[in-house]
């Protein structure tokens, strides 16, 4: 069966998450991780000890440490799954965010959602753009740094591949076994004709938005529009009709 068939549509959970630096400032860290994030951007900027400038590395930090788990935190988990409308063919998805300036919290309520209803990886699937590489392992990794429980359904240290089927990637089913380049969600939507997910901003502004603003509403709702658009990419895949305005809800 392939993966584009092997799970209900309706058991799906598609998310996004958004993350940024665990702190504001380069110098707000202790000096054993600044350290280390030192070390960190001399791999990422291919330069010695000798070449790299204080400044290089308190740049690279607030630009880069958010997509580290070990440096970053998350701040706003979206999430997405679709319902049937009483008396319509036509699918109605649910978008809901969680978001919390503490982690923690924010990362019990998701686990709360993910136990309740999407407990069971047997016949429940989660689904994002990218999520084995980025938003799954983060997600597990920042469990563990908070000392938190895993969800069944994330509970996937040692797993073999074919014990994590209930992760679908978009990313990974457009590359059809090619695994030389990353394609975006943006060049995707293009490709098959839907909005893109990047109006209001891209993932390089989301820290600043965060630590100059604090504005988690804009940047759920940023989160949303990634959603969104992976639902509608997935849609595409299934060769099945894309959403419009009427079949969308945000619950808050």
């Amino acid at each position: 069966m392939s993966l584009f068939d092997a799970f209900d549509l309706y058991n799906i959970l598609f998310l996004d998450i958004e993350t940024v630096p665990a702190v504001a400032e380069f110098e707000e860290l202790s000096e054993e991780m600044q350290e280390l994030w030192a070390v960190k951007a001399r791999t990422l900027l291919r330069k010695t000890a000798d070449e790299l400038e204080y400044d290089e590395i308190a740049e690279t930090f607030a630009t880069r440490a958010g997509i580290y788990a070990e440096f970053g935190k998350i701040i706003c988990i979206s999430v997405g799954f679709l319902t049937r409308q009483p008396g319509s063919d036509e699918p109605l998805l649910r978008l809901k965010s969680y978001t919390n300036h503490l982690e923690a919290s924010l990362l019990e309520d998701f686990s709360e959602l993910l136990n309740k209803h999407f407990n069971n990886p047997d016949k429940f699937a989660i689904c994002g753009h990218n999520i084995k590489e980025f938003d799954v392992p983060y997600i597990c990794r920042r469990l563990l740094v908070n000392q938190l429980p895993f969800p069944r359904i994330l509970d996937i240290a040692g797993r073999k591949p074919w014990e994590t089927k209930h992760l679908l990637d978009t990313m990974d089913m457009w590359k059809f076994g090619d695994n030389k380049n990353y394609t975006s969600l943006r060049l995707l939507a293009a490709v098959f004709g839907f909005p893109s997910p990047k109006e209001d901003m891209d993932g390089s502004e989301v820290a600043g938005v965060y630590w100059e603003e604090r504005d988690l509403d804009r940047i759920a709702a940023y989160c949303e529009k990634d959603v969104l658009a992976t639902v509608q990419l997935f849609l595409k895949m299934k060769r099945q009709p894309l959403l419009n305005n009427n079949q969308l809800v945000i619950v808050r």
